[in-house]
């Protein structure tokens, strides 16, 4: 069931996505969320906040990076309100001491949420798979290697557009020329599931370690 912080997210993502096209992948200062994109006195119905303290302390999870719905920089910004948030009494009004701070939002779950899959957090690991007969080698064999050939024909596909390619899960402008795989940044292919770059397991947004290796992914 959705609460505050999964309200107040989904509000965010539509009202930028309704402000400019793009903007989804635009990072900007953290009071924008607070004073124009989603302010309390406009938006009290839409989130269900019974008080402005409630509001508040959703925003503050929010810009802790909660449920990897969100990111800030500098890294010790989003540090130091994760570690209020985990407070017995945490202040809920930290977040309004770093106005300037970047915020960028997760693509991946603002996509679902503008998909209205209400299920756009990160999921729980899934039980680990039993390892498979020797039967079934061939076959995974083949499926294993033709996910990256899938991969490489979307990167095809992008290059005949003018306008420069972006990696669709970490947003960092692709190389100009030549056939692309995987993102030189993150590591990862432009379109279908997160992979670990250790083993090439399927992880989610929002996982920190494989479930597959046990390997850090990188991702927040």
């Amino acid at each position: 069931m959705a609460d505050d912080l999964d309200r107040l997210f989904e509000r965010l993502v539509s009202v930028l996505a309704d402000d400019a096209p793009g903007r989804l992948a635009v990072p900007f200062p953290a009071a924008e969320v607070y004073e124009r994109l989603v302010p309390y006195r406009s938006n009290r119905s839409i989130l269900k906040v019974a008080t402005h303290q409630d509001y508040e302390m959703a925003v503050l999870r929010l810009l802790a990076g909660e449920r990897g719905y969100a990111s800030l920089e500098p890294a010790e910004v989003q540090d130091a309100l994760r570690r209020e948030v985990a407070e017995s009494n945490p202040d809920a009004a930290l977040f309004r001491q770093f106005p300037d701070a970047m915020m960028s939002l997760n693509r991946l779950a603002a996509e679902r949420s503008l998909r209205g899959d209400r299920a756009y957090a990160p999921p729980p690991p899934p039980p680990l798979a039993p390892p498979p007969e020797s039967t079934d080698a061939p076959e995974r064999e083949q499926d294993h290697h033709e996910k990256p050939a899938l991969a490489g024909a979307a990167f095809e596909l992008a290059e005949q557009s003018e306008t420069p390619r972006q990696c669709p899960y970490c947003g960092e402008t692709l190389p100009g020329s030549g056939k692309v795989n995987f993102c030189p940044q993150c590591g990862q292919p432009p379109s279908g599931e997160l992979r670990c770059p250790a083993c090439g397991g399927e992880v989610d947004v929002g996982w920190r370690y494989c479930v597959s290796c046990g390997r850090a992914t990188g991702f927040e």
